[in-house]
This record gives structure tokens, C-alpha cells and sequence, in this order.
């Protein structure tokens, strides 16, 4: 380093290549895993680079910042987080040796705005639109679950993720991921987690005489009461008699059983037979008197029902969630065709299968430990998000490293067609060629295969518009659109964008300083 370059640019550089040798190894299908134990011996296994920076104990401020950054973009995208570290630090690892010819960080941080943007229009060019074409969408979820999954799993798991995406796709209404339910089950093999074309909750009847499978049934949703509720002031009654009890117990359950009794009463209206049922779920409790009363019904009644399931049952089975049992109609009532109970030691599930143009899922995920379903559960809600940009719209690129290989070359050819433009923040250009740069050479590292020799031989193919990735099985050049291997474009742009944005806050940082006026206490005094 020469003189010029301060010591707190030296140390941020430092921090970002740290950061970078922890996280290259897990990048892409055939990246490794890393062991992460918490204080309290909780052992989990992941290559999840958003799972890693939230969970890995980072100490020093720079590393901070750029993983917050990276786990931020996870947040909303579901990928790019490791793309993002991996970027930032290949950058400012570029910029140090000309920091170190004496080049000022202003000029470099120039030239790496500069070939931001024009890395975001060679974005535009190759991007493909995934109106009409579903398999692009595949290609993009099958994608995103081959970096957390095995390929065989992956694949099995990216039809139910686009089914579900489908089921709740709604008309000119932004997706709600939430009406994915995603549930558990410490329970046979990972390979057998299944798609459930309606709802499975969590809990049972609560009444040993309940039906616990019935078929062709009505649903009642609903968030009333069906409880005694004792006053809040404190009263005490005296009675001489037993029938003046009777009649003060009764007096005191009066609209809870009149409630149950309405619930009752619709249900003998819109059963006509043996064929029929009637189920209640409801938001609030059900008290043990009420329970028996529906159970001599033969209705089965579940209680304490989350909220974001009473929303899912009304688009999974139709129907409306009911607020009180006055003026019950057959309307209000949901459909489905088969509901039963599941026992599993202690916990009981209950599924509600067999419905009508559903517009709410279960994913139901399955594995014999918690780190099993631990990693199933954080594949999904990465695959759900990729395939909700990917229905949005936002467009498609290639995989591979495709994108970064095109945008590079891009990027070279300015710097050596354009020399007289760009004049002096040539360095900076070239440090954000030599970060995208970055991730085909890990991918082909991580594969088995020489990075110089696979970059050479699949950049040379990226010309003219055509755009080839890498076959992290042969190390050869790969049509990656024809092959389904595709990522998120508004993914490729956020890992443009940020990586440019931190790598040149932190060139631009001379010094750093504690925080906090002087003579503050920092702790506990006495």
C-alpha cells in the first residue's frame, strides 16, 4: 500500500475478503455445507448464505454492514445473498492494487458507477419475459431450491411450490405468501413432503366423541365465543333450593347455549341427510358443555384457530369468517369434501382436503429431525419468493454465472473501445468487471473444475447476444435458457445495485471512529 492509502480503507478491505473466504465455498448446486452451533449447542447445517449471516456471530462493523445489506435483499427476493457478499469483496479487492499505484478512491468510485449502469442496461438486453411461459418459471424455482436442496428433491419440490404459487394466484391482486400455509411433521422422510390442495391445522377436536373423518362437509368459520365468561365484578348468590340453582347456572349459560343451539340449528337445516356433516372452527374457545352439545350433534368442533388460518379457510373452502351466530345462513358456510384428524404422539393434525377452486395451500413438509425440516422449510420460502418475482413479471436471465460473464465482457470492451471516454476511471470499471467476474470463476471452483480454463471457454461464447453459463457438471458452456438453469432479473439488478452501493461507501470511508459523546457511561454505573 502506499502512503496515501489510510489505514481504515486498508482494514475494511480487509474485513470484506474475510467475509468472502467464509461464504465462497457454499456458492451454487455444488457449494459445501458449514456447521454452525449456537451458545446453547444447538447444532444446524446449512449453506443458506442469508441462514449464515443471521446466525454467524460477526464482530467486526464492515462485515456487519455488508451483511445486513445481503440479508436485506434475502428479505424480499429469497436470493443473492452470498452473491452480494462475494461481489462487494471482490470489488474493493480489485480496488486495492490500484490504491495502491496511487489511484484516489473518488476516481474509482466514479468508475464503478459508471459500469453499474451500464452492467444494469446489458441486464435489460438479455432479460427474458416469463408471460406464457411456465417453464421459465420452473427453470426459476428449480434454480433457486438446487442451491439448498439435492438435485433429485429440488426437482420434486419445484412442481408443488409452482402449483402453489398457481392456486394462489389471484386476478389483478399482488400474491400473498402467506396463503402458503407451510406446516411440519416429525414424520417419515423429507423425500415424501407433499402438497395439500386445501388446509391442515395444527390441532383437533377437543371432545373424545367427536368424529375425527367425515366426508362431504359444511364449514362454519367463525370468531365467536362459545365459552362462560365470568363477570368482572365479583358477586356472590345464594339459593335455598336446587331448582334455584338449576335455573341460576342455566340463567348464567344462557347466551353461550343459545349460541351453540343456532350453530345446531343451521346445521339440521343444511344437513339432509347421513351423507352431510358440519364442522366449526372457531377463532375463540369452546368450553367443555359446548363441545358436548355439538359432539351429541355429531359436529366436530376445533377452537383456538390462528387468525391467518381463518383467512386461508375462507379462500381454501369458501365461505365467510362470521363475527356472531345471528342470522346464520347456508352462505356463510365453506365446503370441503373430506376432513380428518392425524395423530402423531402428542399432536394431532386435521386436514381439510378435497375442495373447490381453492385460493389457499399447504405445503406440508415432512423429515425424521428439525435440522431435516429446518432445511426443507428455508428451501421453500426461497422458492416461494423467486417464483413470486418470477409471476410478477420482473423477467428472467440466464443462471450459470451467464448474466456476470456477459456483463464483464461488456464492460472490458468499454474500457478498451472507449479508452478516450472513460479516460481516467478506467480502474473502476475494471473493478466491477473483475467483481462480477467472481462468481463464475467460485461456481467453477466449487464444481471441481480449473476457474482460468472454464471462464475463458464459456466468456468466449458470450458474444453477439448470446448468452451461455456454465454446466457445473462438465464445466462446459451450457444454453442455460433451454435448460431451465434461471434467476430473478430484479435478483441479478439488486446484487448490481448494492454491491456497487457499499463497495464505494466503504472506498470512500477514511477513518473509524467509536460512536457516542465524550464522558457518556457505555454501561451500568455502580
Amino acid at each position: 500500500m502506499s502512503k496515501g492509502t489510510n489505514r481504515a480503507l486498508t482494514w475494511n478491505i480487509a474485513q470484506a475478503k474475510g467475509l468472502q473466504e467464509v461464504l465462497k465455498s457454499n456458492l451454487g448446486p455444488t457449494g459445501t455445507m458449514k456447521l454452525l452451533v449456537s451458545g446453547g449447542g444447538e447444532i444446524r447445517i446449512t449453506k443458506d448464505g442469508a441462514r449464515l449471516l443471521s446466525e454467524m456471530q460477526i464482530q467486526v462493523p464492515t462485515a456487519q454492514l455488508i451483511a445486513r445489506s445481503a440479508t436485506a435483499i434475502d428479505d424480499e427476493f429469497g436470493d443473492g445473498t452470498s452473491s452480494v457478499c462475494l461481489v462487494t469483496a471482490e470489488i474493493l479487492k480489485s480496488a486495492e492494487k490500484y490504491l495502491a499505484e496511487g489511484v484516489h478512491p473518488r476516481v474509482i468510485v466514479e468508475g464503478i458507477k459508471y459500469g453499474a449502469e451500464h452492467a444494469l442496461n446489458v441486464l435489460d438486453e438479455i432479460t427474458l419475459p416469463v408471460k406464457d411461459k411456465p417453464e421459465y418459471l420452473e427453470g426459476v424455482v428449480r434454480t433457486a431450491l438446487t442451491t439448498k436442496l439435492d438435485k433429485k428433491m429440488a426437482v420434486n419440490m419445484t412442481s408443488m411450490i409452482v402449483d402453489a404459487l398457481n392456486i394462489i394466484k389471484v386476478k389483478d391482486t399482488p400474491l400473498d405468501l402467506h396463503m402458503v400455509e407451510v406446516m411440519h411433521m416429525n414424520h417419515k422422510q423429507a423425500a415424501e413432503t407433499a402438497l395439500v390442495r386445501g388446509l391442515v391445522l395444527d390441532h383437533g377436536p377437543r371432545h373424545p366423541d367427536m368424529p375425527r373423518d367425515l366426508k362431504n362437509c359444511f364449514i362454519l368459520t367463525c370468531n365467536v365465543s362459545l365459552e362462560y365468561e365470568k363477570s368482572e365484578v365479583n358477586a356472590s348468590f345464594s339459593f335455598a333450593t336446587p331448582e334455584q340453582r338449576d335455573r341460576l347456572v342455566a340463567s348464567e349459560r344462557k347466551l353461550t347455549d343459545e349460541a351453540c343451539q343456532k350453530i345446531i340449528a343451521l346445521k339440521r337445516q343444511v344437513c339432509k341427510d347421513d351423507s352431510q356433516h358440519f364442522i366449526v372452527i372457531n377463532q375463540k374457545g369452546i368450553d367443555p358443555l359446548s363441545l358436548d352439545q355439538l359432539a351429541k350433534e355429531g359436529i366436530m368442533g376445533l377452537r383456538r384457530a390462528k387468525k391467518r388460518n381463518m383467512e386461508r379457510l375462507a379462500l381454501a373452502c369458501g365461505g365467510v369468517a362470521v363475527n356472531s351466530v345471528d342470522d346464520l345462513t347456508e352462505a356463510v358456510l365453506g365446503k370441503a369434501g373430506h376432513v380428518y384428524c392425524q395423530t402423531l404422539g402428542e399432536d394431532t393434525f386435521t386436514f381439510i382436503e378435497d375442495v373447490q377452486n381453492p385460493n389457499s395451500c399447504t405445503l406440508l413438509v415432512k423429515g425424521s429431525s428439525n435440522h431435516i425440516i429446518g432445511q426443507v422449510k428455508d428451501a421453500i420460502r426461497d422458492g416461494l419468493r423467486a417464483g413470486k418475482h418470477g409471476l410478477e413479471g420482473n423477467g428472467v436471465v440466464c443462471g450459470g454465472g451467464g448474466f456476470e460473464l456477459t456483463a464483464q465482457r461488456r464492460l472490458e470492451e468499454i474500457c478498451q473501445k472507449k479508452a478516450a471516454e472513460v479516460g481516467k476511471i478506467t480502474p473502476g470499471i475494471r473493478c466491477l468487471a473483475d467483481g462480477l467476474l467472481v462468481i463464475p470463476k467460485i461456481l467453477s471452483q466449487n464444481s471441481g473444475f480449473d476457474a482460468q480454463q472454464t471462464v475463458a471457454q464459456v466468456g468466449a461464447m458470450c458474444t453477439d447476444g448470446i448468452v451461455m453459463g456454465i454446466d457445473v457438471d462438465t464445466g462446459l458452456p451450457i444454453d442455460c435458457a433451454s435448460e431451465g438453469i434461471l434467476d430473478n432479473a430484479c435478483v441479478k439488478r439488486q446484487i448490481v445495485s448494492s454491491a456497487s452501493v457499499i463497495s464505494t461507501q466503504l472506498l470512500l470511508v477514511d477513518d473509524v471512529m467509536v460512536a457516542g459523546k465524550a464522558g457518556t457511561p457505555t454501561g451500568p454505573v455502580g
